[in-house]
């Protein structure tokens, strides 16, 4: 089975697309959370990952659809999961109140999740991907999102990976993340994509959203 895995949209429209378009034949299609917040689209990505996405698991901008007053103390975070409060309809935020934390991918044992297995919110960087091997015992892989950083490795013959942000990249590269699992082989493989799109044209729509200039400005930086 070949299963494509994004994560960490934040609500980037325009990445997605160039994303699903560039995304090789896969069997199915999987989203690590994240959907909204940062940027000016968070319904049009709803509605996109629920077409699209087999399994999505809940992220932390996700959880606080409603509560935006959460991140007060991060402007960006806050006036992104603000603009999401105000166009989100009922529908799609009850989609993301009913989204599981984790989820398994497959019978082999595909663990997906936002962030750390066990402790919430938590960000496990690509030095940190060892630490989860105690967590795996019933699972071959896991698939994890939250720290934007595009990363893979095998650790005790499991393999873990992020993906990367597509909508948000924090890992100095600012083209769209995403990955392609492939479960057939032991341990799995996982393949490392990057697509380029139209950076401008999102900042732009940054600014006439009125969200903060940091918030368009980071999207050329990939930090």
């Amino acid at each position: 089975m070949r299963i494509g895995v994004i994560s960490d949209i934040h609500a980037n429209l325009v990445a997605l697309e160039a994303v699903l378009d560039d995304m090789p034949p896969v069997d199915r299609l999987a989203c690590a959370g994240d959907v909204i917040g940062y940027n000016p689209w968070p319904a049009e990505c709803v509605e996109r990952v629920r077409e699209r996405c087999a399994v999505t698991v809940r992220g932390n901008h996700d959880r606080n659809a409603d509560t935006p007053n959460t991140y007060s103390m991060n402007r960006m975070a806050h006036e992104g999961l603000k603009l999401a409060s105000e166009r989100l309809s009922e529908a799609q935020r009850r989609w993301l109140r009913d989204l599981p934390r984790t989820a398994d991918l497959t019978e082999n044992g595909v663990l997906l999740v936002h962030d750390h297995p066990e402790h919430v919110d938590q960000y496990v960087r690509p030095h940190s991907f060892p630490q989860l091997r105690p967590y795996l015992d019933d699972y071959e892989a896991c698939i994890l999102g939250h720290t934007h950083v595009q990363h893979e490795a095998t650790v005790d013959g499991r393999l873990i990976l992020n993906p990367g942000s597509v909508g948000q990249p924090r890992d100095e590269d600012p083209r769209a993340a995403y990955a392609v699992v492939d479960t057939a082989p032991s341990p799995m493989v996982a393949h490392l994509h990057r697509v380029e799109y139209d950076v401008a044209v999102v900042q732009e729509a940054c600014r006439e959203a009125g969200l903060p200039e940091r918030t368009a400005e980071r999207l050329e930086l990939g930090r």
